[in-house]
């Protein structure tokens, strides 16, 4: 099995003779817009997420379950679909498109519109990854804390987050990955300024998969070594 999920790797390895430093000026950008774009989406989901989260794993009833509902839809909705129903929201013609265009902020074919793509494609995995966290710290912990004197907030933050942090890791890292590797729904809404899946896309259409290699190679060595460090640390620290 170790043998057959190395296997792409390997093909990179061996598929011919490329250098990592023949990337154009376009694959730069999209880089750039990658790496931008994706940090943006990923702040934003680390802050808003994480109350939602906590909130989840706390909470139990109709309108939690509404809640939890409402973050799997777009997991569950094919990314090309996603996509086109965003552009029927965010649209120049749509109404949330009008008012956001009229502050300034163009949701389509924007940085912008490729930060809110990889919001729609990592905001549902991070929240569902962190709430699973939370789930695992005994409640019991938080209420000892409670009747010392803590407010809520400082529970949170003194208690529940640090009892969280291997799963929360975890949650940041499939977040990056999903921020900086959503194709779908930014192909739809965020085609320009192009980031590496859509570069990756276009190239291969045009210069076929041998004159991807190097963006291949950049894309992954941008994309694997957070998860892996935050994976790779969630083990050392202590249960």
């Amino acid at each position: 099995m170790l043998a057959f999920l190395s296997a792409p790797l390997l093909g990179l390895l061996t598929g011919g003779d490329w250098n990592p430093a023949d990337l154009s000026r376009t694959d730069v950008w999209a880089i750039v817009t990658s790496l931008a774009g994706g940090a943006a989406a990923v702040t934003i989901v680390a802050l808003f997420g994480t109350p939602l989260a906590f909130y989840l794993a706390r909470t139990r009833g109709r309108l939690s379950a509404v809640a939890e509902a409402l973050v799997l839809i777009p997991m569950l909705t094919p990314a090309l679909a996603l996509g086109i129903l965003l552009a029927s929201v965010y649209g120049p013609a749509a109404p949330a498109g009008e008012f956001f265009s009229h502050i300034g902020l163009t949701l389509t074919n924007t940085p912008a519109a490729f930060v809110l793509a990889s919001l729609y494609g990592a905001l549902p995995t991070y929240v569902l990854t962190a709430r699973s966290a939370f789930v695992e710290v005994p409640v019991e912990y938080e209420r000892v804390a409670r009747t010392l004197g803590d407010t809520q907030m400082r529970v949170f933050f003194r208690v529940t987050l640090p009892l969280a942090q291997r799963g929360l890791a975890a949650a940041l890292a499939l977040c990056w990955v999903r921020a900086l590797g959503e194709f779908g729904v930014v192909l739809i809404i965020a085609y320009f300024p192009a980031g590496m899946p859509v570069q990756l896309w276009t190239d291969v259409q045009d210069l076929g998969i041998q004159a991807v290699f190097p963006l291949v190679a950049t894309f992954l060595l941008v994309t694997l070594p957070v998860p892996l460090w935050l994976g790779l640390r969630a083990r050392r620290l202590p249960a």
